[in-house]
Parts: C-alpha cells; structure tokens; sequence
C-alpha cells in the first residue's frame, strides 16, 4: 500500500475559526473590510491581501494579539486524538497554514513538532507587522499563494503517496486540485461538490479519523 501523507490546513480546520479575520475584527481599523473582499474576490493576491491587512497593526500589539489569539481560538474536537491516530499509524502530517508564526505556533506547540508546520512568518521591526513569506510558489503556481500549499504538496510528497488534503477556505482549493482525497468544510466542501473532486465533509476530526481507517483498510 502506498504511503498516506496528509497536509491540514489551520485557521478555520483545526481552529473552528479563522484567526486572521478575529484578529483585524478585534484591532484593525475599518479598512481591513475593503482589503478582506478583494482578497475574497480574487481581486488581490492572498499574499498582497494578508501583507495588507498586518501592515494596518502596529507592531507594539504583537504580545497583545498573541495572547488574545491563544485565550480564544476554538480547536476543532477530535483533534489532539487525530494527532496521536496519525503518529500511532505512521502518517505523516504536515500542517500548511496561511495564518503566521506568531500565532500558529503557540497554539500548536503542545501537539506537533514545529518542524512539521508550514506557515508564514512576521517581522516586527518596523512600525507596523511585515508579513515574510518562506514559502512561496514554485514554477508551476503563479498564483502568489503567499504560503503555497500546492507547491509544499509536490516539495514534501512523492508521486506515488496517497495525498491528502483536509481544509475549509480558497486558500485549501488549489492543493484540493492535486490531492487524491480531500476531507473538506464549509467553501471548500462547496467547491469539492462544485467540481466534483474526490471528497468526504467532515465536522470533527473525530470523523477524520473515521475517513482515514476507511482507507487505510483498502
């Protein structure tokens, strides 16, 4: 049997909600709206949006956001018992989030090594946060994902793995398109229906434990 490799997305899967958009509704002034829907609408890049939107915070709230982050993110249920089913079955896991290092890591510290998360990084230098972007796209995206998952699904994973990609929003759709499963959520379980990509919904990682015993029993 072929290896399984999974790649979860963070805000919005593994949280029940994204943190980007709790941290502008919380402390960016109103602009963040205008740049949030023409993110949504494909009108900016995700990379030039999220770069936006943090350059609207001034760098002293780093510790402030942090901690309002960490005293109300929501982990989905059924995550922690996902972690310990991947490790005891031998599934690597790797966590490609949009969301930033600030943030992701400390919520993810106490469940997995920081070597398997991909996320983007923050720079609090200057006056207000700059966004770094470690893991752009390589030569088959042009889409400037920021973090591109579709381009660490064909770095971290063989042509021969069973890949598969859980996740919620746009920014899971493009490696949804190259996955062999994807296990999906709110816009991207409608996009997954929409072009019939080889899908399962889920509510809890409860059910993607279940998803993945169904494979592993093929």
């Amino acid at each position: 049997m072929t290896d399984i490799v999974v790649f979860c997305d963070f805000d919005g899967t593994i949280t029940t909600s994204d943190n980007i958009i709790s941290i502008m509704k919380k402390f960016a002034p109103p602009e963040w709206e205008g740049i949030k829907d023409s993110i949504l609408s494909q009108q900016l890049s995700i990379q030039e949006g999220v770069g936006k939107l943090f350059s609207l915070l001034p760098s002293s709230k780093k510790d402030e956001i942090t901690q309002y982050i960490l005293s109300h993110a929501v982990i989905r249920e059924g995550f922690g018992e996902f972690i310990d089913f991947t490790k005891r079955r031998g599934i690597k896991l790797y966590i490609v989030s949009g969301g930033i290092d600030f943030f992701v890591k400390p919520l993810l510290e106490k469940y997995v090594s920081f070597e398997q998360i991909y996320c983007n990084e923050s720079n609090f230098d200057k006056e207000t946060i700059e966004i770094i972007w470690p893991y752009t796209c390589d030569d088959d995206c042009d889409n400037r994902c920021g973090c591109c998952k579709p381009s660490l699904l064909r770095k971290l994973a063989s042509l021969d793995d069973y890949k598969i990609v859980i996740g919620d929003s746009i920014t899971d759709l493009q490696a949804a398109k190259s996955a062999d499963k994807v296990i999906a959520t709110d816009f991207l379980l409608q996009k997954c229906e929409e072009l019939q990509l080889h899908h399962s919904p889920f509510t809890s990682f409860f059910d993607v434990i279940s998803i993945l015993n169904e494979r592993l029993e093929v």
